[in-house]
């Protein structure tokens, strides 16, 4: 029976009736070392007796393990597997070592944790208890807290307990916490009486209070130590200790009373702490206990054994034996362990027992810790693998060999995003390293954490030096390097202290292989972009397009082809190549890809008016980010809806202006996109209602990025023209011209004629008509629209109603399509001026959905299936299915089909 703990049960009461009525969440449970959370653990799961429970516990050797605990977890229910979807089951199977696949993206990992919770609680409410989480490793903390944060509309519970003091992490700030404090009086006094059956002076009882502020296990085994005159009050009581450290003295007190081979048995014990009490007990006999040293450890309270499995009574025995044993001693232990996993499944396991019995280099150990990174990467343990690579190298003699398994270690982290844990091996390695092919890539590989965590110059200088060191050894790698400068250099990046990317690497033979002139075209390029030479430029990456890779060229030359296509806004080519990255990414399962095609792929469609398909990309883009905790990537997706809103003229405009500034403040964009999101950050705030033309060109005149000032080039010149800034109008005026005729662009060129027009002067009509000929060439439907309002508007002002009247029609059409409320007000205003009555658009539903249950609808309304919905934004279907019911409740409908039906508002 529990005392003092009626708040903590009902919260756990509560947290277990919301899973039954299909209202899952998690819980975590804080507090120090022995203070009972695990004790209400236990009468959770007692008080879940019509609810499928699922166990596991964190186990601090397990922390190079991966997902060895979400292995325990699942086990019971792993018959499911069959009912998720094939690459997901596929990716557990491969995780938990059940097959030699590679995992690919361990994302597809933590989906299917989600999805085989919600199968199994199909047929019943779930609840996953996880003690001693601060211990988990870390692939399975990272596949459990995905799924904790969505279990919205599941019945399932997760429920967590973590030490106030752990020293392993668990990130879980977003997670409800439930803090376990001591116990008061009258709960320590009946506590003390179930347990002891003593009785204690009150003062003595007060003191015992106050030293353990209330901990249930302090009060009991300090108790326990003391004799019945110190407890009636009649004896002076021990000098006090802290709390934790008072525990486990009490513990090794107990330990260090026991014969010698009980104690080796129990240092065995805590060395392995996986519990498996064969292998403990041939390892403790591989070091001379005697066959009855479990019995004398049994009957001594500190350990237990249950169906073959040794159970120390609580993780301070542990750090109290292990802690006091000599290293030797340690090392002995944990070799005789090794030889007992000798010949067993237990790889991994034994490598690391290998790697803690000795303390200097052994090529043995190193292989094994070897196999045992290889095998954890290809599960997607990429922390697992990472701390493998890291030990060998440790224990490497030759400076080369080191340097090889700090670079693969830092790559591993790359994988985990763990910046700072990569940048500190890499500079590691680079003590050691002495090929200057492997310095090169060490040096890439900081200028990688640079460019994306800390500062864009700086990751350019050391790529630009990658590429230098690379050149005299490799000129093929070291051109894919220098290219991969220009284009950081292509998005703002300087350094006084780098070279000319054009300048480390001669341009390839005429005859070289296609990826190797592709690479060279790109760097030429990128160069020509960043010296503003739009004709070189062009040229130089119309070569680079025109020339057929294969899938298999290096991944970096496919990205930047895409990449290339912003620079000249070659919105059709952009669309093709990053719809089919997004494609590959999708089948792959590789949801960063994923994210980055959807948000690039954005870009285009703000130019080509695709506006609801931008939106559905974009709002994808932040559910994915948000979804998968990846905040740090949300205010590019933020920035392109604010935009599509603004240029829409939407009424929530301002609320998306207002929440993509609150993730800036919180999240400032690094990297590349840094100087895009800027950009369109300051064009959707230009956009705005009732802003004035100097407030407006305010916020224009900061946009920076050649790719930014193209997208907004009209509203930049006719900002200008409007705040009476002639001057500023004409020199970005010439600015463009110059573009159009470096790169002979159509958008570029009825860009020119349309802000001539707006320039005014003797042939504005004429200047209009023009745009509209170079707009019948491009694809960016707002841009043609917006110079056929300009010319309607100029007809009427010069009395022509009648040849106003043709363009304003279709201008109205394009932006009635578009959803563009603002601009199709405007155009009906013009034609009702020029004398003709303009109809008005069909009306749009108005809906309240939430983010997700927007798109959600959209996705359905897509023809998508509630499990490629579930696929498509990382949740599972039956979220999709809780999302879908509320939309339906919303909108007042009852099936897909009426979904279909209904003229919902894009946006």
């Amino acid at each position: 029976m529990l005392r003092g703990r009626d708040l903590e049960q009902a919260a756990l009461a509560e947290l277990l009736d919301r899973a039954r009525d299909g209202r899952g969440s998690a819980l975590l449970l804080r507090g120090q070392p022995g203070v009972g959370k695990s004790a209400l653990l236990e009468d959770a799961v007692a008080a879940a007796d019509d609810l499928t429970v699922l166990r596991t516990r964190g186990v601090e050797s397990e922390a190079p393990l991966p997902f060895a605990a979400l292995h325990r977890l699942l086990r019971p229910v792993l018959d499911g597997l069959d009912a998720i979807p094939a690459p997901q089951a596929q990716a557990l199977r491969a995780a938990f070592g059940e097959s030699t696949d590679d995992v690919g993206d361990r994302h597809l990992v933590f989906l299917a944790t989600l999805n085989l919770l919600s199968e199994v609680a199909a047929r019943g409410a779930v609840v996953a208890v996880v003690d001693d989480a601060h211990w988990l490793d870390d692939a399975s903390t990272a596949a459990l807290l995905f799924a904790a944060r969505r279990l919205e509309g599941e019945s399932v519970a997760l429920l967590f307990a973590v030490r106030d003091d752990a020293t392993g992490a668990f990130d879980s700030p977003d997670l409800p916490v439930l803090t376990v404090p001591g116990v008061d009086a009258d709960a320590a006094e009946a506590l003390i009486a179930d347990q002891l059956g003593a009785t204690v002076a009150p003062q003595v009882r007060a003191e015992l209070l106050e030293v353990t502020a209330g901990n249930p296990l302090g009060l009991l085994e300090l108790t326990r130590a003391l004799s019945a005159d110190q407890l009636s009050g009649h004896a002076r009581l021990p000098d006090r200790l802290p709390l934790t450290e008072g525990v486990e003295r009490t513990f090794l007190d107990r330990y260090r009373r026991l014969p010698a081979s009980a104690q080796t048995l129990l240092l065995v014990a805590a060395a392995d702490d996986s519990g498996r009490a064969s292998t403990i007990a041939r390892a403790a006999q591989g070091l001379g206990a005697d066959p009855d040293a479990l019995d004398v450890a049994e009957e001594s309270g500190l350990l237990a054994e249950n169906d073959g499995v040794l159970t120390l009574r609580h993780p301070l025995v542990r750090s109290a034996i292990y802690g006091a044993a000599t290293s030797s001693r340690r090392r002995q232990a944990h070799r005789a362990l090794a030889d007992a996993l000798a010949g067993t499944p237990q790889d991994d396991r034994r490598a690391w027992h290998l790697a803690a019995s000795v303390d200097g280099p052994d090529d043995v150990v190193v292989a094994a810790l070897d196999e045992a990174a290889e095998r954890a990467r290809r599960r997607g343990g990429h922390e697992a693998a990472a701390s493998a690579w890291t030990r060998a190298a440790e224990l490497t003699l030759d400076p080369h060999a080191r340097a090889r398994r700090l670079f693969a270690a830092a790559g591993a982290y790359v994988a985990a995003g763990r910046p700072i844990e990569t940048d500190r091996l890499a500079r590691a390695a680079l003590l050691d390293a002495t090929d200057p092919l492997l310095r090169a890539d060490l040096i890439a590989l900081q200028g990688q954490v640079e460019w994306n965590t800390g500062s864009l110059d700086e990751g350019y200088r050391l790529v630009c030096q990658a590429a230098t060191t690379a050149a005299p050894h490799d000129p093929a790698r070291a051109r894919v390097l220098a290219m991969l400068a220009a284009a950081l250099a292509s998005f703002g990046a300087r350094s006084a202290d780098a070279p000319d990317p054009a300048t480390i690497v001669p341009p390839p033979a005429s005859t070289a292989p296609p990826e190797e002139l592709v690479a060279g075209w790109l760097l030429d390029g990128f160069s020509a972009v960043r010296r503003s030479d739009w004709a070189e430029a062009a040229a130089a990456l119309r070569r680079a397009w025109g020339t057929p890779i294969g899938p298999d060229a290096p991944p970096m030359l496919h990205h930047n082809l895409a990449i290339a296509t912003m620079h000249l806004g070659d919105d059709a080519r952009a669309i093709e190549l990053h719809d089919l990255q997004l494609q590959h990414a999708r089948d792959a399962g590789a949801v960063n890809m994923v994210e980055h095609a959807l948000t690039r792929g954005v870009v285009f469609r703000i130019a080509t008016g695709a506006w609801a398909q931008g939106s559905s990309y974009a709002q994808e883009a932040v559910l994915l980010d948000r979804n998968l905790g990846l905040d740090e990537l949300v205010t590019f997706p933020l920035a392109e809806l604010a935009v599509i809103a603004a240029l829409r003229g939407a009424p929530d405009a301002p609320a998306h202006l207002d929440e993509l500034r609150r993730a800036l403040e919180q999240h400032p964009p690094r990297g590349t996109v840094a100087g895009l999101v800027a950009g369109l950050t300051h064009w959707a705030a230009a956009r705005q209602p009732d802003i004035t033309p100097a407030t407006a060109l305010h916020h224009l005149e900061q946009i920076e990025l050649p790719i930014a000032r193209g997208l907004s080039a009209l509203d930049r010149i006719e900002t200008a023209v409007r705040a009476d800034r002639r001057d500023l109008a004409e020199e970005w005026l010439g600015e463009l011209r110059a573009f159009a005729e470096g790169t002979d662009m159509a958008w570029a060129w009825a860009a020119v004629h349309h802000c001539r027009a707006v320039l005014g002067g003797a042939e504005v009509e004429e200047d209009f008509r023009q745009a509209l000929e170079w707009h019948a060439r491009s694809s960016r439907l707002p841009a043609r629209a917006r110079t056929q309002l300009a010319l309607g508007e100029f007809l009427r002002r010069e009395r022509r109603r009648s040849d106003a009247r043709i363009p304003l029609r279709e201008a109205l059409e394009t932006f009635e399509t578009l959803g563009a409320g603002f601009w199709a007000e405007r155009a009906r205003q013009e034609l009702r001026a020029s004398g003709e009555t303009a109809r008005r658009g069909p009306d749009l539903v108005a809906t309240e959905l939430t983010a997700q249950e927007s798109q959600v609808a959209g996705l359905v309304r897509q023809g998508l299936s509630n499990k490629d919905v579930a696929g498509r934004l990382f949740i599972s279907p039956r979220t999709v299915d809780f999302h879908l019911r509320n939309v339906f409740t919303k909108l007042g409908i009852s099936s897909r089909t009426e979904l279909v039906a209904l003229a919902l508002d894009p946006a």
